[in-house]
């Protein structure tokens, strides 16, 4: 991983994503206390980003002709803390649904192109290791995104919590543009057509 700083950028801006625009702990408290909307709200939030995930898994055919991995990733992370952002600022249930689902659809096409860039870079007695870590990052992501969902919370309200959440997820990538040029850089055809040695 250390000597790919594409993939080291690909893992470190999803943790960005998930540590401080993954506000999935604070669903209940939002349906319960700002929208009045109940358990049937709380269920609405929770598959809103499910669904918009799910519609753009299923439409990410364009990925393979796809070269710029990398900053479709970034446009994809930086979608998602916006759309998060303005889930905060919403006034109703059903647009809070609707700019949550954009965010799963962002996410959705972020970890398809993660997961090329991670594939095409990794020499293949490697694939299995970088597997768990990549597993590693997806999952325990969003359970730091949940402490620090809660703890922002605690100290400013649910809204703010959501809404300084997503604009930190936005100042993150920039961090990590700065940090990992590379994945700005990544170039899939330039990558598939070096020799394998290079790729790792």
């Amino acid at each position: 991983m250390r000597g790919n700083q594409a993939l080291m950028g690909s893992f470190a801006i999803d943790l960005v994503a998930m540590t401080f625009g993954m506000p999935r702990a604070l669903f209940a408290v939002l349906a319960v206390s700002v929208y009045h909307a109940g358990a049937g709200g709380t269920g609405l939030l929770y598959a809103s980003v499910a669904a918009g995930a799910t519609v753009a898994a299923l439409s990410t055919g364009w990925i393979a002709h796809a070269r710029r991995l990398g900053l479709i990733v970034i446009w994809a992370v930086v979608a998602w803390g916006v759309a998060i952002a303005l889930a905060g600022l919403a006034g109703s249930l059903l647009l809070a649904a609707a700019l949550l689902a954009v965010a799963g659809a962002a996410d959705s096409v972020s970890a398809v192109c993660r997961s090329s860039i991670n594939q095409s870079v990794t020499p293949d007695g490697l694939r299995g290791r970088m597997s768990s870590v990549f597993s590693l990052v997806v999952t325990s992501g969003p359970r730091l995104g949940d402490v620090e969902a809660g703890s922002a919370a605690a100290l400013g309200g649910v809204r703010f919590s959501v809404v300084s959440g997503g604009l930190a997820c936005v100042v993150g990538v920039a961090v990590i543009l700065v940090a990992f040029p590379a994945l700005l850089r990544y170039d899939a055809e330039r990558v598939l057509a070096a020799p394998s040695p290079a790729r790792g």
